[in-house]
């Protein structure tokens, strides 16, 4: 395979958001749910999520998969998340007067968003290690 710009190779495609209005650590969380899913289950997942971020991960989603049929001509049912990550942009400060002529910071800080999907199989991740099983309690004999 050729690798194009942005070291993607021809069966990836990759989507950005931008100045989104919440913290990367937020961002993250939802980020972390829809790793390594193919694309019809995390949209499935954002779709149901609670996080109020969540609406602005699947409409960047939705445009990886806009780009991946478009410019590359790959099906959207072959199509997984490979990558997806959040940093940090700017961040508004502003200022809440306080007492006796003080002044508190409030920060309010925007982040951004990447999605790379790759067109294949999903490589499932390695197994977890199953944690060993609690030891069966042995019985102690009480002398009287």
């Amino acid at each position: 395979m050729t690798e194009r710009r942005y070291n993607l190779k021809d069966n990836q495609v990759r989507a950005f958001n931008k100045m989104i209005r919440i913290s990367h650590q937020k961002l993250g969380l939802v980020c972390d749910t829809v790793r390594g899913l193919p694309v019809g289950r995390a949209v499935d997942v954002l779709k149901f999520s609670k996080k109020r971020v969540a609406g602005e991960v699947l409409k960047t989603l939705m445009s990886a998969v806009a780009n991946a049929e478009h410019n590359q001509k790959l099906s959207a049912d072959s199509l997984y998340v490979k990558e997806i990550w959040c940093g940090k942009a700017l961040t508004m400060k502003r200022i809440m007067p306080g007492p006796k002529g003080s002044a508190k910071p409030i920060l309010k800080p925007f982040s951004n968003l990447t999605i790379v999907l790759e067109s294949g199989e999903a490589k499932s991740a390695k197994p977890k290690a199953e944690k060993p099983k609690a030891a069966a309690k042995k019985e102690t004999k009480v002398k009287k």
